[in-house]
């Protein structure tokens, strides 16, 4: 097993502590702190949005100079420290301060995905990314079902203890690996086709940015308040089974990924009927019936997994190995102000039109991804309804 691997295994670890508290932020602030306003929970998304979009791009600028696990070392250390802060703290106040300062360091991790892809062959983009996507689902699965677990029969602040594991164990293997000769860290695969001019205009970026800004901001308006929309239209009273349904679209990824890899290479025209179906899912999801939500979920799952792959897809076929890591930062700054926004927005929405609301928006938001790509990408009308092949 290569460096690759244990950068992969790297990330699931990563996503795992990241994704614990996810599905129960409102839980968690009622049961912590006696907060219960849906506000509330929209300003901490979008507080910690914030700092992975101001952390990240820093991040990216200082691995031109210093490499990317030594990096890890120091930030996940911190991380870690701080995770044990916020479980001992009771101060409301403080709990702000720590966590968001916890994130800071820990978006850190986000620098694994470009470089992983630096070591890889042009022509493995596709199915790393799609792995590295599948990791981040699978580590919501995970996250999502450790942490209903904790919360049903532990308590709430012992996730932050799992998160410290986490971030520590990011850390020794980091160390293992920059001291490890058998794992010694490959350069940089330098034999990558060039696409010319467009690079140096850099316009594709700000052209995925924008697209994927809005479709990130609807997939997030979702996330939020989904457990507690599930927990009222469902007859099941367990945090467990919460976690199991928030999860779906993670499994669904999962078989999204092994029907992939038998398929033939990736087309492009496959974001839009990814988008369309996206859309019925959200539709679905939106229903209120325990079992539409469910198919809702299933087949959301598979329209995000593949629509994001796609994107990412893309946005690497376009840049270059020395540039991976600074233009994944600033597309991913996109995508994080599309999660500010939606994190703001949330709270307000559910507050004022009740729990249901979030998917008819994101649906919306979908079909606008949908007009955006056809225009900014010129795409031609007669691919607007072709079926993906894979």
């Amino acid at each position: 097993m290569g460096i690759r691997f244990y950068l992969i295994l790297m990330t699931l670890v990563a996503v795992v502590s990241d994704y614990l508290l996810h599905p129960f932020y409102p839980q968690f602030f009622k049961a912590r702190f006696g907060v219960s306003d849906p506000k509330i929970v929209g300003y901490y998304f979008a507080a910690i949005c914030f700092m992975v979009m101001i952390s990240f791009p820093f991040w990216a600028y200082v691995s031109k100079k210093v490499s990317e696990l030594k990096i890890l070392i120091g930030t996940q250390l911190i991380a870690g420290i701080l995770a044990l802060c916020c479980f001992w703290t009771n101060s409301y106040l403080n709990f702000w301060i720590l966590s968001l300062v916890m994130v800071l360091f820990k978006a850190s991790y986000l620098l694994v995905y470009p470089y992983i892809l630096k070591i890889v062959k042009k022509e493995e983009h596709t199915q790393t990314i799609g792995v590295l996507s599948v990791v981040v689902h699978l580590g919501g699965v995970l996250g999502a079902v450790l942490g209903g677990l904790v919360i049903d029969f532990i308590h709430t602040s012992y996730i932050f203890l799992i998160m410290a594991a986490g971030d520590f164990i990011q850390m020794f293997m980091s160390m293992y690996l920059l001291k490890g000769k058998k794992y010694k860290t490959p350069h940089v695969v330098e034999n990558h086709s060039v696409v010319k001019n467009h690079r140096a205009s850099k316009l594709f970026i700000v052209k995925i940015g924008l697209i994927t800004l809005i479709l990130y901001f609807s997939d997030f308006l979702i996330r939020p308040f989904f457990s507690k929309y599930w927990e009222v239209i469902s007859i099941y009273n367990s945090k467990f089974i919460t976690g199991l349904v928030y999860a779906i679209p993670a499994v669904v990824a999962l078989l999204a990924l092994w029907f992939s890899n038998k398929g033939k290479s990736q087309s492009f025209n496959g974001v839009i009927p990814c988008l369309l179906i996206g859309i019925v899912g959200l539709l679905l999801q939106g229903s209120q019936l325990d079992s539409v939500v469910i198919g809702g979920r299933i087949i959301y799952g598979w329209a995000v997994f593949k629509g994001v792959v796609l994107f990412d897809t893309l946005l690497f076929e376009l840049s270059t190995p020395e540039s991976y890591a600074t233009d994944y930062s600033k597309v991913h700054f996109f995508q994080n102000l599309g999660v500010l926004l939606a994190s703001f927005s949330v709270g307000i929405l559910v507050d004022y039109q009740g729990l249901y609301i979030p998917f008819t928006i994101a649906g919306i938001g979908f079909f606008i991804t949908l007009i955006c790509y056809v225009f900014l990408f010129k795409v031609k009308p007669s691919s607007i309804f072709k079926v993906a092949t894979n």
